[in-house]
């Protein structure tokens, strides 16, 4: 019996390990289409950038009546934390559309650098076409997030 113990011990861990290394790994599948559910749970995250959508317009405004002061503030102002909510919106996509979505953020992001520069220059030309390159980014950038219509 002393003997035995230890003999079905050993055995234990040979049928084990054996069991172990002959199983496939699993494998975890990435969602290629947005489910109803993820739709649903993105939609808290769309309406911050829904709605600097629609403050674009009074950037605009503020640089078509050359109002540089306006047109600095608000940009670190109303659409300063923009650039988290567009952060955490790329985080939550899928996978195969988070570097679309980054390097969006990113360009938009380099736009309003540059409006900012132009409006400290008071350069309006380079500020509306600033504003125009901002405003597409950020409509392919809203496009990439599906919505519940």
């Amino acid at each position: 019996m002393r003997l035995f113990r230890p003999i079905l011990s050993l055995l234990l861990v040979f049928v084990t390990t054996f069991l172990v290394s002959c199983s496939s790994p699993t494998q975890a599948k990435i969602p290629t289409v947005y489910t109803p559910e993820k739709i649903a749970q993105l939609q808290p995250f769309r309406e911050p950038v829904a709605l600097a959508k629609e403050q674009m317009e009074t950037l605009k405004g503020f640089i078509q009546a050359k109002n540089w002061t306006n047109t600095r503030t608000f940009i670190h102002g109303p659409l300063g934390g923009l650039r988290q909510d567009m952060a955490i919106v790329s985080r939550k996509l899928l996978v195969k559309d988070q570097k679309t979505a980054q390097n969006l953020a990113k360009e938009l992001f380099g736009h309003f650098e540059r409006i900012d520069a132009a409006a400290k220059d008071r350069n309006d030309i380079a500020a509306q076409e600033q504003y125009l390159e901002a405003v597409k980014d950020l409509d392919a950038f809203l496009a990439l997030i599906p919505s519940n219509s």
